[in-house]
């Protein structure tokens, strides 16, 4: 037969029960507090670093902050809400159309890469440290009176260019070009009788009279001093 339990025992079990309960309740508050010592104690020498820090940023600044400036900087911002939304939707924009013109970019990038490749394989780079060379030579060459020499002459020597770029002075330069290119016939030897019928030629003799007063004008310079 299963003992009977009296009222005493009903009321002790009730008391363990309590007691189980207040003895869970310590444990779990003695593991929160052990938790949070723990927590103090890695937290405190952060704590502590970033005080020393702030101490340290505000001794650099002396007497020149003010709390009086950090409020009044306070105030002007809420007043200026409107402009800085502005200013951030600028942004936002201005960040969109980074994105946009990224494809663009590239493909720009990609299109010189090639230009500059091309211009290598053809030459170009190879051409442009030559003529680098020469510039050299002409600074090392040439000082500053001759250049201002050439300043002085440039008119006339422009002139010059001009004319002997006429189509008839080009067209005589090729035609003399050709007439002194050696030829079969003149091979054999020309006699001096041969000569002399050759100035029964109009064409010759006028020749023989632009070529003297070739000769004229070339007398008509002075000599060239030889230096000292």
């Amino acid at each position: 037969m299963p003992k009977t339990m009296t009222a005493t025992d009903l009321e002790i079990e009730s008391i363990h029960k309590k007691l189980d309960i207040l003895t869970e309740y310590v444990e779990a508050q003695q593991k929160r507090q052990q938790e949070f010592d723990e927590l103090k104690q890695d937290v405190m020498p952060i704590a502590n670093h970033m005080i020393k820090l702030s101490i340290d940023e505000l001794a650099e600044i002396g007497t020149e902050f003010q709390v009086e400036d950090l409020f009044y900087l306070l105030k002007r911002l809420l007043r200026n809400t409107g402009m800085l939304m502005r200013l951030v939707d600028m942004l936002e924009a201005g960040m969109d159309l980074t994105e946009e013109l990224k494809p663009i970019g590239l493909q720009a990038f990609s299109s010189i890469v090639e230009t500059l490749d091309r211009l290598e394989r053809e030459g170009y780079f190879a051409l442009m440290g030559e003529g680098w060379g020469i510039v050299e030579r002409v600074v090392h060459e040439i000082n500053e009176d001759d250049v201002r020499a050439l300043g002085d002459s440039i008119v006339p020597i422009l002139t010059i260019v001009r004319s002997m770029t006429q189509p008839e002075i080009l067209s005589l330069a090729d035609d003399a070009i050709s007439a002194i290119q050696p030829s079969a016939a003149e091979e054999k030897d020309v006699s001096a009788f041969a000569l002399l019928r050759e100035l029964s030629d109009p064409k010759v003799r006028r020749g023989m009279s632009r070529l003297l007063n070739l000769l004229k004008v070339l007398g008509d310079q002075p000599a060239k001093q030889s230096p000292n």
